[in-house]
């Protein structure tokens, strides 16, 4: 991702991040008190003056109300339970899980730290940081990271075992379901069809010769 690219991810990112907030009534403040850092450092990011990292993202989604995706991707509602987590605890454990993973995505594609120093046109002494969870990767750098050796976003994505991956996937769950057809939402959301449901998804996990096999079954029992 070239210079200007990046600038302009940045922006956008800011954009959305300023008006996630604006739109949930938090203020500059919290934000700040959440992520451990100053007041100037978020209006930074809502400026798109300095890059924003993912678990910093992380916790931003949570506490404006909006999944990850409302900022990468822009097509969710802004919704969250009330109560909040310990961020700052949060924020240490996911910049290290992230750091690990670049760590792990840079070995594995054989690339020593100066390549990919070279790679997010930064220095060696911030892949460091980055893969010992120090310092948080901004998102469009992690994006560059992720594009060249071919890795989805979601691979750095908080999986679901903290607070805040959970509310992350049940809004993604929840946004996936409103984007069903009316008739399948309607048949999904009553009761009495669960038990078709449970058979769908025991049906989804067999492989296909046993699939073959059951409806070689009912064919005889029709026939």
């Amino acid at each position: 991702m070239d210079e200007r690219r990046l600038a302009l991810r940045n922006r956008m990112i800011g954009v959305l991040l300023r008006d996630a907030r604006r739109r949930e009534g938090r203020t500059l403040e919290e934000c700040a008190e959440a992520l451990d850092v100053s007041e100037s450092d978020v209006r930074a990011y809502e400026k798109g003056r300095e890059p924003v990292s993912l678990p910093e993202l992380e916790v931003l989604a949570y506490l404006l109300g909006a999944p990850v995706s409302h900022f990468i991707d822009p097509q969710s509602e802004l919704m969250r339970d009330e109560g909040d987590p310990d961020f700052a605890a949060i924020l240490r454990l996911r910049h290290r899980i992230v750091g690990a993973l670049v760590r792990q995505a840079r070995l594995e594609a054989e690339m020593d730290q100066d390549e990919l120093a070279d790679l997010l046109d930064c220095t060696e002494d911030e892949v460091e940081a980055y893969e010992l969870g120090k310092r948080g990767i901004p998102v469009t750098q992690l994006e560059t990271l992720a594009q060249s050796l071919d890795l989805p976003l979601d691979y750095f994505r908080d999986d679901g075992d903290g607070p805040i991956g959970a509310w992350q996937q049940q809004r993604e769950m929840d946004h996936r379901f409103h984007d069903l057809p009316a008739d399948i939402q309607a048949f999904v959301a009553k009761p009495i069809n669960v038990k078709y449901l449970e058979l769908a998804m025991k049906l989804s996990q067999m492989s296909a010769s046993r699939l073959r096999e059951i409806a070689e079954g009912l064919l005889e029992i029709t026939y």
